[in-house]
């Protein structure tokens, strides 16, 4: 008679199913929209005809769709006529809903550890296979079980039933022990595949997927000297694998830029540098990069294990001496949040006061150009930018503020707005303001003071928006100023230490 065991058990005595000798170098190329491309190679021999495959090392997430298996040198004509997918693995959810209407023992331990097996009828398993199938296709049973928070891990709705000595319990009267498992049941998701080959041979073929669950992302630490406007640039790269798949020992890409990519519209929700060494030292090979396409294809110079689960960071660009000159920008119209959300150009031009609130917050941005004489000069993806700087009393780095640059490409100009001044501020006033007898032109003008509380001298540069109309000239200015674009100027202020600067000016708007 065969010896019962409990499902726990049952798989831990069971080899890992591999239905070939899979171990060569996985490839990955990861996007940073959670998504990747997997490429292994899979041995297969094959005979003339038909021939039935399995394969059970893809990811949890792998799209069934996407799938390409060749052969990469063209010698063997191999042809998929059927795909299978199969994602029904074995727990004990699923085992108990096979055995509903049968009956099974179940170990139970009592508190003094000691263990007895109770016979008990299964009448409703509590489990439903493929719970974000039943949504996806509007089932509304389920969408309520899992809005009263009533669905059970395993996914099913209800919970089980199990009657034992003819008695009805709510709930498992203790580990279920099964017989065996079915011929075919999968211990994992399973690709399986009726093959076509045009004579026998043994084929190191190229399998090649799309998978979600793995992401990557960029990062850059600034750090600067207590004085001065230059930079030392370190940039991690992480990448994220949540894939449900460890990959041993992986040539790992990184693709950088904006990919189209189809997110299925579902409940369930989506399946879901330097680049070229800037002082790169011998024991830190450098990360290659080239345009590929429309984008930027960054390769890591030796193998990769990423493990499930897991967050890696690698070090990607390393500069020294970057020049990034501190920029102090006053905007004095207080035009953000809310405040004139959904305004039109006619509502602005016809409403007297908008735009006469004051900001008194002067911005400070830090900009450098991504250029090799800079130091840089490589195309850097878009990440967190977080900046530090060195306090010369005792060498402690000081973090003063962060943002995200989006994808630059080499000999751009990158300005990142890092917080607010402490000692330089602003106000700003509407100091008179006429409206045509016939409402057909308006002048307004304002007075700008800016104020330098710091103990060096500094630039500020004060902008204004012609935000009335496009049809607009200024009529009268304190002050050279630069028309930026055709509704933007700026006046450029050099203040020494404590000193106030007042500007003025007045723009005529006309609509005839």
């Amino acid at each position: 008679m065969k010896t019962p065991i409990t499902l726990a058990a049952l798989v831990a005595s069971l080899p890992l199913v591999i239905p070939s000798a899979l171990r060569a170098q996985t490839a990955l190329t990861v996007y940073n929209q959670n998504f990747a491309v997997v490429r292994e190679t899979v041995p297969l021999d094959l005979s003339k005809g038909i021939n039935a495959v399995t394969f059970d090392q893809a990811t949890l997430h792998v799209e069934p769709d996407s799938v390409v298996l060749r052969d990469p040198t063209g010698k063997v004509a191999l042809r998929i006529l059927e795909q299978s997918y199969r994602a029904d693995t074995a727990s004990q959810g699923l085992m108990l809903s096979l055995f509903e209407g049968k009956e099974l023992d179940f170990l139970v331990r009592d508190r003094e550890n000691k263990e007895y097996t109770v016979r008990g009828k299964i009448i409703r398993s509590g489990y439903t296979p493929n719970v974000a199938a039943a949504q996806r296709y509007g089932n509304q049973f389920y969408q309520r079980q899992m809005a009263m928070g009533s669905w059970q891990h395993g996914g099913g709705g209800g919970g089980p039933i199990v009657e034992v000595d003819g008695k009805l319990r709510f709930s498992l009267p203790g580990e279920p022990i099964f017989p065996s498992l079915a011929d075919d049941t999968v211990l994992r998701p399973t690709l399986s595949w009726q093959l076509a080959s045009d004579r026998a041979a043994q084929v190191k073929a190229e399998l090649g997927y799309i998978t979600g669950g793995l992401s990557w992302e960029s990062a850059y630490n600034l750090v600067s000297p207590e004085k001065g406007d230059t930079l030392d640039i370190v940039g991690w790269v992480t990448i994220d694998n949540q894939s449900g798949k460890t990959f041993a020992d992986s040539k790992v890409k990184l693709m950088a830029g904006d990919v189209s990519k189809l997110v299925p519209d579902s409940p369930s929700g989506p399946l879901s540098r330097s680049f070229l060494g800037v002082a790169a030292s011998a024991e830190m090979a450098p990360v290659t990069q080239k345009a590929f396409d429309e984008f930027h294809l960054y390769s890591l110079p030796r193998p990769v294990t990423l493990r499930n689960r897991e967050t890696k960071q690698i070090e990607f660009l390393r500069a020294t001496g970057v020049k990034a000159a501190t920029i102090y920008i006053y905007n004095g119209a207080d035009l953000s949040g809310n405040r004139y959300r959904g305004w039109n150009d006619e509502a602005v031009r016809n409403n007297r006061d908008y735009g006469t609130v004051s900001n008194p917050k002067v911005w400070v941005y830090r900009e450098f150009k991504n250029t090799k004489e800079n130091g840089l000069g490589l195309p850097m993806p878009k990440g967190r930018t977080r900046f530090y700087r060195q306090d010369d009393a005792d060498g402690a780095i000081e973090f003063t503020g962060e943002n995200t640059i989006d994808h630059t490409a080499e000999n751009e100009t990158v300005r990142i707005y890092t917080g607010d001044a402490f000692d330089i501020v602003g106000e700003r006033k509407r100091t008179d303001y006429k409206l045509s007898n016939r409402n057909d032109e308006v002048e307004e003008a304002f007075e700008i003071k800016v104020r330098n509380r710091k103990k060096e001298t500094v630039e500020v540069r004060v902008t204004e928006r012609m935000y009335r109309w496009f049809n607009w000239s200024l009529v009268e200015n304190s002050d050279p100023y630069v028309k930026t674009d055709d509704r933007n100027i700026e006046f450029r202020v050099t203040l020494k230490p404590d000193e106030e600067k007042v500007l003025t000016y007045r723009v005529r708007y006309d609509w005839k």
